[in-house]
């Protein structure tokens, strides 16, 4: 992974006690998956960040600093090689099939809060899935349903 963000989950991760709400959570790896997609196609928008900071501090728990500081590496780093292994691996460790299918699904609604999926976003969405376990077909049904809910919201 990015290594300022990876240094942050590792910073997080290893010291739970240091953390408002002194719980160890998978959503801190989770998070840096859904960062992913907001720097996937190089054209981060206000409606995706702001789409991105809403999950991660009312979905993930994160502190409004913690969501802040994390926001700032990922845009730093946008350039820098990615490895998801250590995330992905908790989380397929932790998650149930269901719980990676609404992740999926979480990336999907980053993609499309700019208003349209970008072909790198849904490189990436498709990647990650496929690293995650999730089945090609929970892939495109998941597309599929945030795609319609955000044409009936427009």
């Amino acid at each position: 992974m990015l290594n300022a963000i990876s240094d942050f989950f590792q910073r997080t991760l290893a010291q739970p006690e240091q953390r408002e709400n002194q719980t160890l959570t998978l959503e801190l790896a989770t998070a840096a998956l859904l960062c992913e997609i907001v720097r996937a196609d190089y054209d981060t928008t206000d409606e995706e960040l702001a789409t991105l900071r809403s999950m991660l501090i009312e979905r993930y728990r994160l502190s409004e600093s913690d969501v802040e500081e994390l926001m700032s590496l990922a845009q730093a780093e946008v350039d820098e090689a990615v490895d998801h292994y250590q995330f992905v691996s908790l989380i397929k460790e932790h998650y149930n099939y269901g719980q990676r299918c609404e992740l999926v699904a979480q990336m999907w609604q980053l993609a499309w809060a700019d208003g349209n999926v970008d072909p790198l976003e849904e490189h990436r969405i498709r990647r990650l899935a496929d690293l995650l376990h999730v089945s090609h077909s929970d892939f495109i049904r998941t597309k599929l349903h945030v795609e319609e809910r955000n044409n009936h919201d427009a």
